[in-house]
């Protein structure tokens, strides 16, 4: 990788650990591998949204080519597009499609907890019932 790009990379790095977001631990961001291309992200879910309380992960790869062409990062699709329907089905009446979400959620709502922040922390978690749990404890 170009000298300059490693070194405007690094630069930014610092500038985000510093930040008032990750102090807030609104964001947190690692190197993969001690590799300044590579990083693993975590965002918080922004505030009076569905997604408050919860933690979303990202994978982000910097080019050669950078900062002439942006980072790349990736989600998990697949997590997403189940919770966006359960979302719909919970604020806009669209009918179930996740029996096994809706199993999970009430499961955790029985313990007395909101149903918002359930499927916040369950979509945050990768819908794994122990780890919202303890998401939804610290909290």
């Amino acid at each position: 990788m170009a000298n300059i790009a490693v070194q405007r990379i690094k630069r930014e790095f610092k500038e985000v650990l510093k930040s008032e977001e990750t102090s807030k631990n609104q964001i947190k961001v690692d190197l993969v591998d001690e590799n300044f291309t590579e990083l693993k992200g975590e965002i918080a879910g922004p505030p009076d949204t569905p997604y408050e309380g919860g933690r979303y992960q990202l994978e982000i790869k910097i080019p050669e080519t950078y900062p002439f062409n942006p980072p790349k990062y990736k989600q998990n699709p697949e997590m997403f597009k189940q919770t966006a329907r359960l979302w719909s089905h919970v604020y806009a009446g669209a009918p179930v499609s996740s029996p096994d979400y809706t199993r999970k959620i009430d499961k955790l709502c029985a313990m007395g907890f909101d149903k918002n922040a359930v499927i916040a922390a369950l979509s945050s978690k990768s819908w794994e019932v122990e780890s919202a749990t303890e998401l939804l404890l610290s909290n």
